[in-house]
């Protein structure tokens, strides 16, 4: 059985192939607690009450969420992924006090998954990881082209009534009623998640933060300061990389990739692919696990010999959109991909590299290229650069690519990453990416 830490997010399909699954979360302490699994739609928001599952109901419309024992603290699940509807994508489990006490004096707690009678995964909390916060979640189940598990760990002040703000529900009378002298007061505004995220990277990576700050102000400059969208981030790990590897630089790089990635999404995470001589999903990297991420991931995933863009360019789409298929007509989803692609070398599958930009140009996503080395997009431009035989010819010739729906690739290159100030890394991320959104909504892409 794998045991998580907070943060840590997983493919079910890596544990089991089964659909069917039984949760069971365990919060022990000495006060009322109730568990709950609110099911939210992509946007995790609660669009059909049938879908909150606790004490009071017991069962979803179609019984593929049970609650199938409840008592203080704790709170067994039976799922059968299957059978729940397209618009149910996460399966949020949660502990609120009901009452005095707060979540720092919590003795312990647990979320299992099982299938099939075998345990799969399960990760541990304690009181020490909360303050006095009076709900938590604890863990989702959630798709993203495949059914997944994340663990979370995240605490609310305002317990039930701050968690069904946050997923868009509504509370009821009975849980904050109203003198009978006076009017109903206002429901409570709803919750920033964007706001509770940099409230969590403020007490967990200060580091982050203040890269996240920076972000947020080339965001605002193209007015894309509440924009969403996810951010991936694809490294090339062919053997020239060793030394930007061995370094720190790529590192530094994924952290202040991350940092935007927290201004375009609200889960904490970017998503990472490798390629080489092959193409790798590598997970997730996020403000829990960031710290010692790159050389963690180089040990588990070697540097590799050639270069092959293709390959990882059709497993990202595979990983989003199911299927790296060529395409003729758009495909709309509600939020886009921004994935950055770093290179310090050219590729050998230019034609299958050519044809994944060309099909993915139907679909929502981004492709922004930045090399490592010297070109004629220099991000440090000059009148000698613009002479310089550039040793990445095909990226440049990306950008004025013909037979695609929409412009979807930009490039730059840096002769050293480091180099470059975040200010100005971010100014340049945003060069092509605002112009496109617009395009992308005016296609019916987004």
């Amino acid at each position: 059985m794998k045991h998580f830490i907070r943060g840590e997010k997983v493919k079910l399909s890596d544990y089991t192939p089964n659909s069917q699954l039984e949760v069971s979360v365990q919060i022990t302490s000495g006060f009322e607690i109730d568990i709950t699994c609110f099911g939210l739609d992509a946007n995790k928001q609660l669009t059909d009450d049938r879908y909150m599952i606790f004490y009071n109901q017991l069962e979803s419309p179609l019984a593929e969420i049970r609650l199938t024992s409840s008592s203080n603290g704790s709170g067994s699940f039976s799922i059968d992924l299957s059978k729940l509807p397209s618009s149910i994508q996460y399966l949020v489990f949660t502990a609120t006090i009901d009452g005095n006490g707060t979540m720092d004096m919590i003795e312990s707690g647990s979320i299992t998954i099982q299938s099939g009678g075998q345990h799969l995964l399960m990760y541990e909390l304690r009181g020490a990881d909360f303050k006095n916060e009076k709900a938590i979640i604890i863990a989702e189940v959630y798709y993203k082209s495949l059914w997944r598990v994340a663990a979370i760990g995240q605490g609310f002040d305002g317990g039930l009534s701050a968690l069904l703000t946050s997923f868009g529900g509504q509370v009821g009378e009975e849980q904050s009623p109203a003198p009978s002298s006076q009017s109903t007061p206002p429901p409570p505004p709803p919750i920033d998640k964007k706001v509770l995220l940099e409230k969590r990277l403020e007490k967990e990576a200060p580091k982050l933060l203040d890269l996240s700050k920076k972000a947020k102000i080339s965001l605002e400059k193209v007015g894309l300061q509440h924009h969403n969208a996810k951010v991936a981030l694809c490294l090339d790990i062919s053997g020239s990389m060793s030394q930007l590897y061995s370094s720190g630089k790529i590192q530094d790089f994924a952290e202040r990739i991350l940092a935007l990635g927290t201004r375009f999404d609200d889960d904490g995470s970017i998503d990472i692919f490798l390629f080489g001589q092959r193409a790798h999903d590598a997970g997730e990297l996020s403000i829990s696990n960031f710290d010692g991420f790159v050389n963690r991931l180089i040990r588990q995933y070697p540097l590799e010999g050639s270069t092959y863009y293709a390959k990882a360019m059709e497993l990202i789409r595979q990983h989003y959109f199911g299927s790296a298929q060529a395409r003729k007509q758009p495909l709309s989803q509600n939020i886009p991909i921004y994935v950055m692609f770093v290179t310090d070398g050219d590729t050998f599958d230019k034609a299958e590299t050519t044809r994944h930009i060309q099909d993915s140009s139907y679909e929502p996503l981004f492709w922004q290229f930045m090399a490592i080395g010297e070109s004629k997009k220099d991000a440090k431009k000059g009148f000698f650069k613009s002479l310089l035989q550039s040793d990445f010819t095909f990226l440049e010739q990306l950008d004025n690519l013909t037979g695609r729906y929409i412009d979807n690739a930009d490039f730059f290159s840096v002769k050293d990453p480091a180099a470059i100030s975040d200010d100005e890394l971010y100014d340049l991320l945003m060069q092509e990416y605002p112009d496109w959104v617009k395009t992308a909504r005016t296609k019916g892409l987004i």
